[in-house]
């Protein structure tokens, strides 16, 4: 029996579904044995360690959490979003794993080709239109630092990365710019200026509109011409992953994917987060654009669209022509086979909720512990605690430690709060997260063991819909509020 099947059951009640939930983890923590990494076969037990540490604990969620689960349903019912998924971690429990929504809005008109060659039913699969737990969802920006970000501090620990190195000394077609000049200021660009967004290259460019293959749009970021000197100001920067990610590459002699795979997803069972979901896992996924242009649109517009949240259907591409379900949103890791270090992968919401878990695990979540364990019983102080750890503490803290260019919120890879914050209000001064386009997050904030991932496909149908940036502060204010009132 799946997480899908457990909640689609009929006939049972919330709190026997969380009992089956709870089953249905204990035998994923007997599968998660089975890992083995050979490379790094430490991390095998690691995995078991993970998978014991992060405990189900569904007791009551619908009661304790009723008002955050509110705002995610006024959200759909206002139209910021049709599909949602949410796990929430605490002190190495599962707190909370739900999922709302349909794939699409109900107005929608069905009768829009999918997937080409995927069926000719010309319309959703009924089977598979509502969200559960199960469902995957284009993470977009959230592999900058569940992919991207996790290989700099692997290879940074095993002396393969110098973050004050000079990106050229990798990557030397990164010297000249798009002129065929070479920029004197582009020797000073570093790989901590590129995580930290601080390198001067430009926030994002339509490379996919001139590129054909993935070797002629990395050519292309490779030779930005930077706007402003490195180290003088943050841009986020797609352009600066793209960058970042292939100097990555040479530095570990493996592809993106492959080394996540072994080194991260594989060790931690994450299961369920891969670039390139197969082609009969595509039509399970909530599809992301309408690039099918006006005259094939999914629907017309819906009286409802007048309200604040909802826009227009303008479809904001027809690169594609067709509509986005199961492959990867952004348009210039569409170019790159989609798996880049800027945008591809997807994941359930339990799959990054792990993730979350095991820096928590190895970071300052572990610091918290062992002051909490102290504060309790003194004896107990220097005791070794039996957690999984996929980097050091200290790589951790050094990866999400604010990065030191004026007027920014950037760690390296990360964001950390600002005032206001996606995160709310109550995320301390220690926390680290990230956005993706698509309507993703992830918030960690270790000195309450916390993790907050909310998946969403907020940029159906045509990406113009910003109303997410109203309800995902609100949804973690009152998830803090209900879990310090429980305290």
């Amino acid at each position: 029996m799946d997480v899908q099947t457990l909640h689609n059951a009929a006939g049972k009640t919330q709190e026997t579904k969380d009992a089956d939930l709870r089953s249905y983890h204990r035998t994923f923590a007997l599968l998660v044995r089975l890992c083995y990494n050979p490379r790094r076969s430490e991390l095998s037990a690691t995995a078991e360690l993970l998978s014991q540490a992060l405990i189900p604990d569904f007791d009551g969620q619908d009661g304790r959490f009723a008002a955050a689960f509110a705002i995610l349903r006024e959200a759909i019912e206002q139209r910021a979003f049709p599909a949602t998924s949410v796990a929430i971690t605490q002190e190495g429990k599962l707190v909370v794993l739900r999922s709302f929504g349909q794939f699409v809005y109900a107005e929608d008109v069905m009768g829009a080709p999918l997937l080409p060659n995927v069926g000719r039913s010309r319309d959703f699969d009924r089977d598979h239109r509502t969200v559960t737990p199960a469902t995957l969802f284009d993470l977009a920006s959230l592999t900058k630092v569940i992919a991207t970000t996790t290989i700099a501090m692997i290879l940074y620990e095993r002396g393969l990365l110098e973050l004050d190195a000079p990106v050229i000394g990798t990557l030397p077609e990164f010297l000249s710019d798009a002129t065929g000049n070479s920029d004197s200021r582009r020797h000073n660009v570093t790989f901590r200026m590129l995580l930290a967004h601080s390198s001067g290259l430009p926030a994002y460019e339509k490379l996919y509109l001139k590129a054909r293959t993935r070797e002629e749009l990395l050519n292309a970021a490779f030779a930005m011409p930077l706007t402003s000197d490195p180290g003088t100001r943050a841009v986020y920067s797609d352009i600066g992953f793209l960058v970042l990610g292939a100097a990555l590459e040479r530095l570990a002699e493996e592809s993106l994917d492959a080394f996540c795979q072994r080194e991260i997803f594989g060790p931690l069972a994450m299961a369920n987060t891969k670039f390139n979901p197969s082609r009969d896992l595509r039509r399970k996924i909530p599809p992301t654009a309408d690039e099918c242009g006006t005259a094939t649109s999914v629907r017309e517009r819906h009286p409802s669209e007048s309200n604040q949240g909802a826009s227009q259907h303008r479809p904001r591409r027809t690169f594609r022509n067709r509509i986005i379900q199961g492959e990867v949103q952004d348009e210039n890791a569409y170019v790159l086979g989609g798996v880049a270090p800027h945008a591809g992968l997807f994941s359930t919401a339990q799959d990054v909720a792990t993730f979350a878990s095991a820096l928590l695990e190895c970071g300052a979540g572990a610091l918290a512990r062992e002051k909490r364990a102290s504060d309790e019983n003194p004896s107990d102080s220097q005791k070794e605690t039996n957690v999984p750890s996929i980097v050091r503490p200290e790589t951790v803290a050094l990866f999400t430690r604010r990065d030191t260019t004026p007027d920014t919120s950037r760690a390296l890879g990360w964001d950390t709060p600002s005032s206001p914050s996606q995160s709310g209000k109550h995320f301390g001064p220690n926390s680290y997260g990230h956005l993706g386009y698509t309507g993703t997050s992830l918030w960690i904030d270790p000195d309450r063991e916390l993790s907050i991932t909310l998946l969403t496909n907020r940029t159906w149908p045509d990406c113009s819909n910003q109303a997410i940036k109203q309800v995902r502060p609100r949804f973690h204010d009152v998830v803090v509020e209900a879990l310090e009132k429980a305290r």
